[in-house]
């Protein structure tokens, strides 16, 4: 089913599909068919969140390779506390790839785990490099961002193929790549649906084909609640608070909600959000007989030259009655929603979630910005407006890139340490082999006799010459 919002009697497309049936919140955890979370440069089991990441090296697993040439590195003082996963790191000096079979083609989360540290071998300080996986561009001339403690990039890539690599590759101006973790992962089927809309110069269309497209989360917001850790999400994803991203609160508050929130079949799922996300929101609320007006505002920093998906996250966990909440909802000031009803949006359930998807593109101001604030159907004494989560993904450009404007096939065509690592050798065998040869004829025309000229002896006498 379809909800529809009207904006200056425009049908605008919400992306949620609701039923009648609620979901019990205490229903299977996630279990995922493809799920490798490997342990790199150990040979040692490693137990993160409730969760076991296989070491690579030596493993015998015929369903992911790890690559040849690689050498590990162990952190010999790691800082008290610091997971298993992030002491250890595999190190490649040339072009290397891990190849993973896929049995459930669909979309998939990647994440890469990066930790930087001193060992006796290198400093992995140092590295810079490029990482590839199935024809995109993740990383472009990273190095670990020089963090003090890990850096987790996650991404969501559709995959239509038995098997999926990813590929590091040393930049020019470093001759390692390192990696400490490797998740991928088959994500739920409801994780990206194929449709959402588009703020398009200004006009608000429908986007398809939104599921193809390769994703890299940016941020994930719990919006008036505390951090959520991976222990505490069926997908393993971390929700920081939103208060560093929010400009404008006047006239808000926080809510949290004790209840149980009722996932409905075909709705917002668990894995979409968790209900540590959902129990929690911001609100404007109106306390006496008008309605305020007033915004609240979250503006997230972004890169140019990409287009964003803007997920936010709806559930009704402050009104009393259904029926009682409208409100309008701005992305990059624009009106992507006119008049939103959440009870209509949750199938006339309150406490029921579901989300909205918008593709947006950067401006110049270098930020995206969210605002929700009481519509014209708003009511005195009533909630005017929530929201209770924000995803922001960054999408790839035209040249497949989520870093920079560099194709994968030019990063591996500009590799030059493979191919001078097999030319310098022959072409060193050739020289040698041209030498010999050439010493060898020479010697050889010097010792056979001529034809057309020979030497006389300067020592024959007369006598011996008329004998």
């Amino acid at each position: 089913m379809e909800l529809m919002c009207k904006k200056h009697g425009v049908s605008l497309l919400i992306l949620s599909v609701f039923a009648v049936s609620v979901v019990s919140s205490y229903s299977t955890r996630f279990s995922p068919i493809d799920n490798y979370i490997i342990n790199c440069g150990s040979s040692a089991d490693a137990i993160v969140d409730r969760r076991r990441f296989s070491g690579d090296s030596g493993s015998s697993s015929p369903l992911f390779s790890v690559p040849s040439g690689a050498i590990s590195v162990v952190d010999p003082v790691p800082a008290l506390g610091t997971p298993q996963i992030y002491q250890t790191a595999r190190v490649f000096r040339r072009p290397a790839r891990y190849n993973f079979k896929i049995q459930d083609r669909g979309t998939h989360m990647i994440r890469l785990h990066f930790h930087l540290f001193n060992s006796s071998a290198l400093e992995l300080v140092h590295a810079q490099f490029h990482v590839l996986v199935d024809g995109y561009v993740l990383l472009n001339n990273f190095g670990g961002e020089r963090a003090v403690g890990p850096v987790i990039k996650e991404y969501l890539i559709w995959v239509d193929a038995e098997k999926l690599m990813i590929t590091f590759l040393p930049s020019k101006k470093s001759n390692f790549a390192f990696v400490n973790a490797i998740e991928v992962i088959s994500a739920p089927k409801d994780l990206i649906l194929e449709n959402a809309l588009s703020i398009n110069n200004g006009n608000v269309v429908n986007f398809k084909g939104l599921n193809q497209e390769l994703l890299e989360i940016v941020d994930r917001v719990n919006v008036g609640g505390p951090k959520v850790t991976p222990f505490n999400d069926s997908l393993w994803r971390t929700w920081v608070p939103d208060d560093r991203y929010l400009k404008s609160d006047f006239g808000s508050t926080k809510v949290h909600f004790s209840g149980r929130i009722q996932y409905q079949s075909g709705g917002a799922s668990r894995e979409v959000c968790p209900d540590n996300v959902y129990n929690s929101a911001r609100i404007i609320s109106s306390t006496n007989a008008s309605v305020p007006n007033v915004n609240m505002t979250w503006q997230f920093p972004v890169v140019d030259s990409h287009m964003y998906l803007v997920r936010l996250h709806f559930c009704d966990i402050a009104s009393i009655s259904l029926g009682l909440m409208y409100f309008d909802v701005y992305v990059n000031g624009v009106l992507a929603y006119k008049d939103l009803d959440l009870s209509n949006a949750s199938n006339w359930v309150l406490a029921s979630p579901f989300y909205a998807d918008i593709v947006v593109e950067c401006d110049e101001s270098g930020m995206v910005s969210v605002s929700i604030g009481p519509s014209s159907y708003s009511y005195p004494h009533a909630i005017d407006g929530i929201l209770n989560g924000v995803e922001i993904m960054k999408m790839n450009n035209s040249m497949g890139s989520l870093d920079g404007k560099l194709s994968a096939g030019f990063l591996m065509k500009s590799w030059p340490r493979v191919t001078i690592s097999i030319l310098f050798p022959f072409l060193a065998a050739v020289f040698i082999l041209l030498s010999i040869a050439l010493v060898m004829r020479r010697r050889m025309a010097a010792a056979s006799p001529s034809t057309s000229w020979t030497k006389l002896p300067v020592d024959v006498t007369e006598s011996s010459s008329t004998r």
